[in-house]
């Protein structure tokens, strides 16, 4: 029986708002608003702040997608994903005797290498991105929106209760990697949190590799000495990634997805994302969903339109990544208007485990969003981008009202996005309320279904799928972490972070002391 309830207000502000899954990344953020710069200056800025605060959901040695939409409805999307290693050999990912996947799940690996460690690498794509959205939508330097990151590595990771729980979860992997449990674990031990004060754990070598990209720039990191130093380390752990790998990484420009919603403008983020498997579902809920309908009927549709979508997704399209996927998101829309979602990911928490000793920085575990099986739509192949949950989405009404969307939660992802866009949307309900409706997850077998939800829904659900009432809880996440920033039709500017999370937060510019 649940007995509790958590609330977070939405912030309101007419000079910009910035959503992320840390405070600290969203005032860093709000400040570069407060200083003249736009959307997606602040966007990145709050990214790099991210991959130090947050080291184990995303950071330089991952990779993700950014939409834009600017003043003048102009929309942009930016594909920096990670890529498969040049010289992989699908044959080495040899799936486990006895294991057999349906479109729900894949065989399993043996020996997990593409779940952890230096053989789960992808090529990251992060600097590459973040970099190039700068330089063709910003109007600050990279070297400038590395400062705040700068400044949080070398003041170190403060290891609360929160950060001891996300350490805690993978403490038996990391504990296999000499450079993750240096920087993570005391003696292969969760550290101890004081109960008074805080502990700060020490960031010398990831603030050595921030300052010297300021310095050199966002390239050092593909074909300069920064580079050779990553590709030492990872050939030293048995990945295969060379210099080739890195020096011919681009990030690319692409025409965004567009679908349209009731009348409205959807711009997600194309090809191998979340974001197809969004406008295909919405599509069918525009079809069969009545807007205004009581929650049980709403609850069904959302759950027929998910399903199909997977479906399709993940035997036409390929496979997505498992459930525990974790990812940070950022939405902003600044004071002219400009509405930016940008998401980035090391995939699983932590990403592959492996930190690389000179830089300290983690790397993402990207062969894990392919289908080890040959011959199937998302195989492992060299060279390839595997097909990714993260779904950032700009949704563009004729009246002027703009929302920037997204979240963290591996396949759960597309769905929250669904619900909370279809609550407003459909049920006229603000950006709160819509962020803390109860939601479903239809992205497994078994759907969930939040406690909070009335009799009436479990049973309309569990008229045609296996369901689970689960609580809307903080460890796991069930529902996703979202975080979105709306302009209303006034102009008006509300952001909102995740309710659930004691670290995420909407900051407005001007409100950072």
């Amino acid at each position: 029986m649940q007995t509790w309830r958590v609330n977070k207000p939405a912030v309101r502000s007419p000079d910009g708002i910035v959503a992320a899954q840390h405070h600290l990344a969203a005032e860093a953020g709000a400040r570069v608003l407060e200083r003249g710069g736009n959307a997606v200056d602040a966007a990145v800025t709050a990214a790099l702040v991210l991959s130090v605060v947050e080291p184990w959901l995303s950071g330089l040695g991952g990779g993700g997608f950014l939409v834009a939409v600017d003043a003048d409805s102009g929309a942009h999307a930016l594909d920096f994903n990670v890529r498969a290693p040049l010289g992989l050999d699908p044959e080495r990912y040899k799936v486990r005797t006895g294991s057999d996947g349906d479109w729900f799940d894949w065989p399993a690996v043996e020996g997990d290498l593409n779940l952890s460690g230096y053989q789960s690498i992808c090529v990251p794509g992060a600097v590459a991105g973040l970099a190039e959205a700068l330089r063709k939508l910003g109007t600050i330097s990279f070297a400038e929106a590395l400062q705040p990151a700068i400044a949080h590595a070398e003041r170190g990771l403060t290891i609360d209760w929160y950060c001891a729980l996300a350490i805690a979860i993978d403490m038996d992997t990391l504990a296999r990697f000499s450079a993750s449990a240096s920087l993570f674990l005391d003696d292969g031990r969760v550290p101890r949190v004081p109960e008074r004060g805080e502990l700060v754990r020490p960031l010398e070598a990831m603030a050595k590799l921030l300052k010297r990209l300021a310095e050199t720039g966002p390239q050092d990191f593909y074909r300069g000495q920064a580079a050779e130093a990553l590709v030492r380390d990872l050939t030293a752990g048995g990945c295969v990634i060379t210099q080739d790998d890195l020096a011919s990484y681009q990030p690319r420009w692409l025409p965004p997805l567009q679908a349209a919603y009731r009348g409205r403008k959807l711009f997600a983020a194309p090809g191998l994302s979340g974001g197809m498997s969004l406008a295909e579902a919405l599509n069918e809920l525009e079809m069969s969903f009545a807007p205004g309908s009581s929650d049980a009927p709403a609850q069904l549709a959302y759950a027929i339109a998910i399903r199909r979508a997977y479906e399709s997704r993940l035997t036409q399209y390929g496979h997505a990544a498992a459930a525990d996927d974790c990812t940070s998101h950022v939405s902003v829309v600044d004071r002219d208007g400009m509405a930016v979602a940008l998401t980035n990911t090391l995939l699983s928490r932590f990403g592959s485990k492996v930190v690389l000793p000179e830089y300290g920085i983690l790397m993402n575990n990207g062969l894990m969003w392919f289908d080890p099986r040959p011959h199937r739509p998302n195989s492992i192949n060299a060279g390839a981008k595997p097909l990714a949950n993260m779904c950032p989405v700009v949704l563009v009404a004729d009246n002027g009202e703009r929302i920037a969307i997204g979240a963290a939660g591996g396949r759960k992802i597309f769905p929250a996005i669904l619900q909370i866009l279809s609550r407003m949307v459909d049920f006229g309900d603000g950006l709160e309320a819509a962020f803390h409706a109860p939601r479903i997850d239809a992205s497994e077998p078994t759907i969930l279904v939040d406690a909070r939800f009335p009799a009436e829904v479990v049973k309309i659900l569990r008229a045609d799928f296996p369901v689970e009432v689960v609580e809307d809880t903080l460890y796991p996440v069930n529902f996703a972490v979202p975080s979105a920033v709306l302009r209303t039709v006034s102009g008006a500017i509300e952001g909102m972070s995740h309710p659930n999370s004691p670290w995420a937060a909407a900051v407005a510019a001007g409100s950072v002391r």
